[in-house]
């Protein structure tokens, strides 16, 4: 006998982003973590440093923030790497292929600045079919994909660039839509 759901799963968002981040990534990413939450999304990371602590410590900043609402989804299998914002740290032992399982999890993903393995992320998620907002920092992959799409396969384009407020909108929008196509 199966139990009966109280309430609708919550959407996931993933905050993907630089371990090494800039000052203007690191504000954005505490400001889009907060207003993802206000949107009433949970938060996924790769669950270290950089862009991933920014959001995650800006997850627990939200006036609706609740415990679980922060996930990490760790390179090693030593949940004492996660960020000291991390609520449930999922050790993978995968390295950087756990980036495929950041995306997956999500429902959407929201790039802040980022290099290569944001880039990874980005393709992942491109080819997942996940809707991707890019916050604008200037700085990044994020800034160089916004409003491009990554390749032939999708009729939509990148999101953005976005003020972190308009992305957490723009991400609630997009996971509106989807739910509606199905």
């Amino acid at each position: 006998m199966g139990v009966d759901r109280v309430a609708p799963r919550r959407p996931v968002a993933a905050v993907v982003g630089d371990g090494e981040a800039a000052q203007v990534e690191l504000e954005a990413a505490r400001a889009v973590g907060e207003a993802l939450v206000d949107e009433g999304f949970r938060v996924v990371t790769g669950g270290l440093g950089g862009v991933m602590e920014a959001a995650s410590r800006g997850a627990h900043a939200s006036a609706k923030y609740a415990p679980g609402d922060v996930v990490g989804i760790l390179p090693g299998r030593d949940s004492r790497e996660a960020n000291a914002f991390v609520d449930v740290a999922v050790c993978t032992g995968m390295g950087e292929a756990r980036n495929a399982v950041v995306v997956a999890t999500a429902d959407v993903v929201v790039a802040v600045g980022g290099r290569a393995g944001t880039l990874s992320e980005l393709a992942l998620a491109w080819k997942a079919g996940r809707p991707i907002v890019a916050v604008d920092t200037g700085t990044g992959w994020a800034a160089r994909l916004a409003g491009e799409p990554i390749d032939d396969r999708r009729p939509d384009r990148v999101h953005g660039p976005a003020s972190p407020r308009e992305a957490a909108r723009i991400a609630r929008e997009a996971i509106r839509r989807r739910s509606r196509a199905r």
